[in-house]
């Protein structure tokens, strides 16, 4: 998923301290915060800005094409229904720790409904030079130049890390993608290459990857038939079997979701894999060119 300058965005718990100060700092980089859902203070304002009862009632009144969810893990599963049953068709969910049966039930009535889903546990997403939707610091020149490279990222800390690389480098982000680092996430590793790969602003792309699940290994499988260059970062390599490092879905089970199974298939699909996140901006510098 990548949200656009010209997009609406509806901050639900936008009253809330994180989505007060976020709301915010969206709002001054240019992302077109239209109001917030607070079902306590529906009819009041908030930062200047309308507060809806419910994501639906906001998308009665005018159009709403994101929605982000600064919400407590057991109110997820209310508001991410409340948002899809509005017609709302991206939703980007902050929050960590929500229930996994709740997740399953909001990714089943998203599919139904054609809604798109970031996270949950993501840092969000960053157009650089036009929105931002979550709590990446898209507001720092050293980090989020506008540039060509889309990154992809399980993790906020590490995604912040390669894009600061990247600008070093001399180049800039095209967009930056956190899939979050849930076992059960609405955008997979895989979503986010198809999306980067159809971006007419992005000629290559840096992933960071993690032990644990499948998700570059099935993204490996879609690589093979990309043009655009791709360098990656996979986290975890010293990492011991069936102890869970960091992420809720970084844990190996045996030779599932391993560093080497994960970096074997990638580099099968021609993605060179670093051992350092330094290295990766300097093997796309190398191999478009530049």
């Amino acid at each position: 998923m990548i949200v656009r300058g010209n997009e609406t965005v509806l901050v639900q718990g936008i009253t809330g301290k994180q989505g007060t100060f976020w709301a915010e700092r969206m709002r001054e980089y240019g992302t077109k915060i239209i109001g917030g859902v607070n079902p306590k203070k529906a009819g009041t304002e908030h930062l200047g800005l309308p507060v809806w009862g419910s994501a639906s009632d906001a998308a009665k009144d005018t159009q709403i094409d994101v929605s982000v969810l600064f919400i407590p893990p057991m109110g997820v599963k209310a508001a991410a229904l409340d948002a899809i049953a509005g017609g709302i068709k991206k939703l980007v969910i902050m929050t960590e720790h929500v229930p996994v049966q709740d997740v399953m039930h909001v990714m089943a009535e998203a599919k139904e409904a054609g809604t798109k889903i970031i996270g949950p546990n993501t840092a969000g997403i960053v157009t650089p030079g036009e929105c931002f939707v979550g709590f990446m610091p898209a507001f720092n020149p050293l980090v989020f130049k506008p540039g060509n490279i889309g990154v992809i990222s399980r993790s906020g800390s590490l995604g912040t890390l390669l894009c600061l690389n990247v600008v070093q480098a001399g180049m800039g982000i095209s967009a930056f993608v956190g899939i979050g680092g849930d076992p059960i996430i609405g955008t997979t590793t895989t979503d986010a290459l198809k999306a980067l790969d159809a971006d007419e602003k992005t000629i290559g792309i840096a992933l960071v990857g993690e032990i644990g699940g499948s998700m570059e290994e099935d993204a490996a499988d879609y690589a093979k038939g990309m043009s655009k260059p791709i360098a990656s970062f996979i986290a975890g390599a010293a990492s011991p079997p069936g102890k869970k490092m960091g992420h809720a879905g970084a844990i190996v089970m045996g030779n599932k979701g391993s560093y080497a199974g994960k970096k074997a298939a990638l580099e099968a699909a021609g993605v060179t894999v670093c051992a350092t996140p330094s290295g990766v901006p300097e093997v796309l510098k190398e191999k478009l060119g530049l």
